[in-house]
This record gives C-alpha cells, structure tokens and sequence, in this order.
C-alpha cells in the first residue's frame, strides 16, 4: 500500500550526493538548456516514486482547470492511473514566479505540483504556494520533495484504505447474492421464468452452450457496477437507454422484487462506492476517468470472472498501440487505395472485440469532424461477448460522440455478441429486437476496415475449472482446411488459440478489398504450427506489415544477457508473450504478395518499445525488411542453415510400418509420457505412491459407476462429475475413460522407474487411464525387464520454449524431461514384452556403411 506519511520517504546520502554531481558536471560543460538540467530532478522523482508504487509519467497531457488540454513535465501516477502529484521545470537563469503565474493562469493544476529549475522549487498544494525553497541547500531538497510526496487529498485517502479493505468485501457480496440467486431460482417462479428467459436469450446471442452459472455471474456483475455508471460517468439514464442493460434490469427488478431492495442488499458496500465516486470527481479529463474504471474493473469486479478472463485471454492494449495501429490504417488507405480516408462513407469499421472501446474512440478521434455523425451512426460497428466491458464500451464511445458534438446519440453499432458466431450465422432472434437488428444489419455490412486486440489463449490450463474454451464448427472448420491442412506440423495444438481464429475470420470477413490490423501473439511469426497459416495469409494478402514488439519473457529469459521480466512486455504482466502488431492489407489493384517486417531490439523495454511507435507515428516512419518465404513457409530465416534439409530425419510424421524401411533413421519415435495428474502419479516414495493412487482412483472409479447409474442419458460429463483438487484431478481423456465406462486400478507391477526431470529419477505410475498419455512408451519399456537392455535417446522437440538438450535414458520418460520431449529407443517391443527388435531403419544401416565404406558398421554404432 502507499505511505502517507513523510517519514516513509527514504533519500540516502548516494542518491542526493548524486543529484547534485550531476548538475554539477552539467554546469562545468556549459549545458543549460532545460531538457538537459531536469534529469538530475527526474531521477530523484522516480527513484521516489517507486518507494510509493508510483510511477513517473514523462510529458504527461491532461485536462487543466480551464477545460484546456495541458503537458506537464511528468506526472506520478499508481496503478490506478490516479495522479498524486505534477512536475513542470524550467532551465536555468528562468524566472520562476513568473513562469509560476503563467502556468497557473493557463490551467496547471494546484492541488499538488512542484515548479522547478536547479536552483530553487516551488510547491503548491491545496490552491496555496506552500514552499519556495534553494535547492542547493540539500536540507531544503529534502523538505521539498517529503512535502510533495506526503501530500494526499482526503478522496485519495479514502480511497487507499477502501483498496485495502474492500476487496474482500466484494468477493463475499458477490457470493452473496450468488446465493440469493440460487434461492430465488427455488421459491420465486416469476424469477425463474424471467431468468429462464434471459438464459435463452444469451445462448442465441453469445453461446448456446453458455451456462446458468454463467449467466448469474452477469446479474452478479451488472448489480455490482450499475451504481458506477450511474455516478462515476454522471449517466443516470444508462440502464434505460442501452439495450442489453435494460434487458437485464428487467431480470433484476423480479429478483428483487420478493427479497431485500437494491439498496439495503449493496448497503455494506456503500463507502466503497463512495470512494470510488469521490475520487473519480477528482479527474477532469475523461480518457482518465475511463482508464481508472479499467483498472477497478480488473482489480475488483474482474474476480468474478477468473475463468471467463481466462478463456478469452483479456488485455487492455496500451494507447500507443492503440495510436499507431490507428494512424497506421490511415496511412494504408491513402498509399494502397488510392488516397482513401477512414472518414470516407463506404469505408465501414469493425473492432470484433471491442473491449471498453479504445479502438473505436480512437478511431472517432481520426475522422474528420464534418463526416463523424454519418460514420457514428451508420459505419462503425463493435462486438463484445463480456457484459461489463461491452457497457463500458458503450458509454466511452457514446461519451467521445458527446464531446466532439454535443450532443448525445446512442451509439447503435455496438452489439452484445459473439464474433465468432457471425460465423456460425445461426443466432435466432436476440434480446430486443432493436438488438436483432443491430447484428443483422452488421452481418449484412460488407467490411473493409477490422481492427482491434483479438483474445490469446490457447486452452484451459486446468480441466478441474471446467472452463473449456468455445468450439466454434463454422470457424474451426476453416482453420481445419487452411492453416491446419497445410501445416507438416505433429502437434497443431497452438492452431486453436482464438487469436488464430480471429485471423481467419478478419481473412474472410474482409471480402475482396480491405486492411485488417490486429495486436496479437507473434508466434504465428515462426511457431513450428503455424507454417500452413503463414502460407494463406502471404497467399491471401497483398501486402502484410509486421511490427515485432517481441516481449516473450518465458523464452527471452533463456539469454543470459540481461535478466527479462514484466518491463520488457509491452502488456506487462497481462501478457507475458511475445507481441506482433500486423497489417494484411489486400487490394485489386496490385497482384504481388509482399512481406515487409521490422523486430524490435529483444531487450528493449516496454518504454522503448513506446517511445519507437510514437516516434513512428505511423507504418511509414518504421524501417522495414521485405521478407522472402522459403518453400516450407517460413519467414524468419535468418540465421538458418539451407544444409539443413539435406540431413536424413530422426523420425517422420508418418511413422515407418512394421517391418518396412524408408529414408529415416527411426522407424518409430514417442513423446514423454503426460500424466496431467503429476502430484498424483509421480513420487519418490513407493508407498506414498500407492496411497495417492488408491485415493484417486477409489474416486475415479465411485464417479463412473454414478455415471453409468444416473436417470439422465444426455447429461454432459463437464457438469457432472465432481471437482475436488483434493480427491482428483480431472483431464480431457480421463473424462472421455468416464463416459466410456472404464475403471481403473491399482496394481504393484504400474509401478515403473520414471526419468521425471533430468537427473531426477522418481516412481511412476504407468496407466492408460490414470495417464493422459503414455504415446508409444508401452512399446519401448512394456516391462520392467527390458529397462535393463534397451536406451532412449530423448531431445527437446522443436518449437519447444527450453533451450535445446539432449539426455540418455533407460526409464519410462516424462513429457518435459528435455523440453516436450521426443524420445527415439534403439529397440521396441510387443507391449508383452517380446519380439524384440531394432527401430533403426536398414535404409539407414545402408547409407551410413556406403558413406563411411564400411560394412562392419551395425545399427548399435550408429545409435
């Protein structure tokens, strides 16, 4: 929590012996100029700063008093992009009074900003000039800046100890009316039809598999925010005027109806609010307002969406991303379509994930003023499938319409819904009517602009949250026939990722014409998957534009240059994944497919990465490298080696028949075994071993036989098993043994030696069922015997995020032993035990005795 008291700021004698060497070298070079004597000063500020968890914001524009937009000098901000105090400094020889008076009259702020050249500061708190001290006295240096930092409004006060307390105290409110709901479902049937109403309702417009628990969670969050709306963006009429709100408080209305009011049921949290509401009165500019709403949203209400976070991978992007991809889209239209304008009519926009709206008001912000009212009401359109961001996008947009006209209009383009189920073209009719029309008019609209942040996540880590992400058939199905027909990759599993789909959907949508700019993951960059789709979007686009943001702190971390953590991920610790900025830009007028791509320095901070796109501005201030594809579709080839392909490989996709040979060394090959029941399987101790498998396995088995014993046929597994960390963790194919009606058991001869890590040796328990995946292991170790006479050869698998190693075994080998591990055994076996045999291929015996002229080589040598 931050400090509010002067004596929790820490100066040490270095960092003040340091501020004044520095000027002092400064002055012995004759340097006067104001940009070059603030550093001293800035520093001191953010090494301040960071003792509070602020965080100085260089050239900081915000709202002055005069309702004029202003720059200070820098600006400390928290993680509520809350501002607790301003800097403004001048060079030397300035005079500061009067450069005082003329900021103030110009709109500075008073409430707590320090004015300053080398010599002298002076502070102003509370709308009165505090201090005017000589900063070469260091005791007066030290006065100014505890004064400065111990400075807190009442409202900030108030607001730091409701962050404290009141987070808890939202979690147990939203399980409370969790539980009010699930009563009411009960005892009150005019409730229960209405909420079976609006669950109808929602599984046409955004998912028909979506779920009750689902859909509590929106009523949930809509109770908990609409108070927020209301005051915060001073829109008392929200609720009537949008579509999908007055919808749900239909719903709310009969829920409370027959219990406690609205009032007295939020009343524990009324300081709460009040906190919220005193302190964003404290914020002119409203793009503030909004990123302070963001930030509530994530850091409080977004705890009742954990797993829908999850499933749809939610990052806010940054504004200097949001900039540039927007100017950078202008910019193509006018180079690639000759001299065309997102302010042109026929140019109809669509961000299909529209979040809180970023990309649509900063794309208002682009048009010109005399065509905005056509394009708002007629040529931009949004989706978004997350109630609370799809209201705040709502009002953001409809807000920035305000402000540039005054005047206030609905903004009509924005629907509740699915993107992905536009593919589907299957809703039926969907809320309102107003509303249904709203989709269809979209779905008839051809696009020629999509841009946007589509969700990154490739799956559900854990199946115990039973929190699958959405298969869609329409849009799976294409993925399927393009990038994942062509793609010579095993493992394709990174194709499902929804960033992927939205590239194949924004590739259709887009027509004949037209640019499509997303802020994704830039693994489809050069992930061993993603070849086939790499070959459609060079097949499919004229020209794409690649802006490499990189940031990949799992694999960057492998360097040991410098350590790379959360300051060098343009999302911070949102998206620890590398990041690509692309523009596919396909035009009649040009039949050439080109590539052009620009990397960023891998250690390049965030800042960095800002400070480059801003100083870009657009895609034409960037440096870029037109790339040539090799003929398997790669684009990054630097650095590769061509000799490469005329190696024999280990193994094949399409693994050698029994008894036949081919141009490869391996006639089989295995990944590691994937238990995805660790904690279970594995252990060092036999006989802990035995007891945590009996357990899970006596509940595993107790679950199917009420599987096979339950009234209702058509029941879906994911709802009905039971989800106990304690007692067992559940997987995609123990489920599916489930279904079938397997049991499993426990028996002394599963329990195999296990190469679990390298150099580390444990038991395992080797199971078909109680393994999610054992892959071709029963063929290389089927018996402990044969431990003693065959050897593996296991490497990291390529694509894999470990640095490539290579180890030796004669144990059953775990899936992450060397980094998603392929394993390559000198024999294989009948999963008995018998027939032994040599799984190097005679072809190879044949090419190594021709090369070597040497026909006592035997298939061992070369093993």
């Amino acid at each position: 929590m931050n400090c509010t008291t002067t004596n929790m700021l820490k100066l040490t004698q270095r960092q003040i012996t340091t501020y004044y060497a520095e000027l002092e070298r400064l002055d012995r070079l004759g340097i006067t100029n104001e940009f070059a004597v603030r550093v001293p000063f800035q520093t001191l500020l953010e090494y301040c700063g960071r003792q509070f968890d602020w965080t100085l914001a260089p050239e900081h524009s915000m709202t002055g008093h005069e309702g004029n937009r202003i720059r200070v000098d820098g600006a400390l901000i928290d993680e509520f992009k809350l501002v607790y105090g301003c800097w403004e400094a001048k060079g030397l020889g300035a005079n500061l009074p009067a450069e005082v008076k003329r900021k103030l009259e110009h709109g500075y702020p008073r409430n707590n900003i320090i004015f300053q050249t080398p010599q002298r500061a002076i502070l102003w708190q509370n709308n009165q000039q505090v201090l005017d001290v000589d900063l070469t006295d260091a005791t007066k240096l030290v006065e100014v800046l505890q004064t400065f930092f111990a400075h807190r409004p009442q409202e900030y006060v108030e607001w730091e100890d409701a962050v404290a307390q009141f987070k808890d105290r939202v979690a147990e409110l939203g399980e409370g009316l969790a539980e009010l709901i699930a009563k009411e479902r009960e005892t009150n049937r005019e409730f229960t039809t209405a909420f079976a109403d609006f669950h109808e309702k929602c599984c046409q417009s955004i998912n028909p598999n979506l779920s009750e628990a689902a859909v509590e969670e929106m009523l949930i969050q809509h109770l908990l925010t609409e108070r927020i709306f209301r005051t915060v963006f001073s829109n008392s009429d929200f609720t009537r005027r949008n579509v999908i709100a007055r919808e749900i408080e239909t719903v709310i209305n009969v829920l409370m109806s027959h219990s406690l009011s609205r009032e007295d049921f939020l009343h524990p949290l009324d300081r709460f609010y009040v906190a919220i509401e005193r302190t964003a009165a404290l914020i002119n500019d409203f793009s503030q307002k909004q990123s302070f709403l963001n930030t509530v949203y994530e850091q409080f209400f977004q705890g009742f969406s954990v797993k829908v976070a999850d499933t749809h991978g939610i990052v806010y992007t940054p504004q200097p991303i949001v900039d540039f991809m927007v100017r950078s889209v202008e910019e193509i239209l006018k180079t690639e379509f000759n001299n065309r304008s997102l302010s042109d009519r026929g140019i109809h926009i669509i961000d299909p994930f529209v979040g809180t709206g970023n990309f649509i008001v900063r794309v208002m912000r682009e048009i010109r003023g005399t065509d905005l009212e056509y394009k708002y009401m007629n040529e931009l359109h949004s989706n978004e499938l997350m109630l609370l961001a799809y209201y705040i996008a709502s009002m953001n947009i409809e807000h920035e319409f305000y402000q540039a006209t005054r005047s206030y209009r609905p903004f009509e383009g924005n629907c509740f819904a699915d993107t992905f189920e536009d593919a589907e073209k299957q809703q039926l009719q969907m809320f309102t009517p107003e509303h249904t029309e709203r989709v269809e008019r979209q779905r008839k609209t051809d696009m020629f602009v999509i841009i946007g942040n589509p969700p990154y996540n490739a799956g559900q880590v854990n199946e115990n949250d039973n929190n699958k992400n959405r298969k869609y058939e329409a849009i799976d199905k294409r993925v399927a026939e393009t990038y994942s027909q062509d793609s010579r990759a095993v493992n394709k599993n990174a194709l499902s990722d929804p960033y992927v789909k939205a590239i194949r959907w924004a590739s259709d949508r887009i027509g004949d014409e037209g640019v499509v700019a997303f802020v994704t993951n830039n693994s489809f960059l050069d992930g061993i998957a993603f070849d086939g789709m790499r070959k459609h979007l060079h097949q499919d686009f004229n020209c794409i534009y690649i802006l490499d943001l990189k940031g990949n702190v799992r694999k960057d971390s492998m360097r040991e240059e410098i350590p790379i953590g959360e300051k060098h991920t343009v999302f911070g610790l949102a998206a620890m994944v590398g990041i690509a900025v692309t523009f596919l830009v396909k035009s009649n007028q040009h039949q050439d497919h080109k590539i052009y791509y620009s990397g960023v320095d891998w250690k390049a901070t965030r800042q960095e990465k800002f400070n480059l796109i801003e100083n870009a501005s657009s895609v034409n201030g960037i440096k870029w490298k037109e790339l040539t594809p090799d003929k398997k579709h790669t684009w990054l080839t630097e650095g590769l080696h061509a000799e490469f392909e005329t190696c024999p490989p280990m193994g094949k996709k399409t693994k050698v028949a029994k008894g036949e040979t081919g141009d490869v060394i391996f006639k089989t090959y295995s990944r590691g075994i994937v238990t995805c029941r660790d904690a279970w399987a594995y252990n060092f101790n036999r006989n802990a071993l035995a007891k945590n498998m009996s357990g899970i396995i006596d509940t595993y088995n107790e679950q199917v036989f009420k599987w096979e014993r339950q009234a209702n046929r058509d029941a879906n597994v994911d709802d009905f098993v039971v989800y106990d960390d304690s007692k067992i963790s559940w997987s995609r194919d123990l489920k599916l043994d489930l279904n079938r009606g397997r049991i499993a058991e426990y028996t002394e001869d599963k329990v195999r030696n296990s190469l679990y890590r390298p150099f580390t040796k444990s038991n395992l328990f080797f199971d078909r069922i109680m393994n999610e995946e054992v892959y071709s292991f029963p063929s290389i170790f089927p018996i402990p015997e044969t431990e003693t006479e065959n050897q593996v050869i296991c490497l990291t698998a390529i694509g894999s995020k470990k640095p490539f190693h290579c180890l030796m075994t004669q144990q059953v080998t775990d899936f992450h032993l060397t980094g998603d591990s392929q394993c390559f055994p000198f024999y294989i076996y009948d999963e008995g035990g018998e027939n032994r045999r040599e799984n190097i291929t005679d072809w190879t015996l044949s090419q190594y005795r021709a090369h070597y002229r040497d026909d006592t080589i035997e298939k061992w040598d070369i093993f």
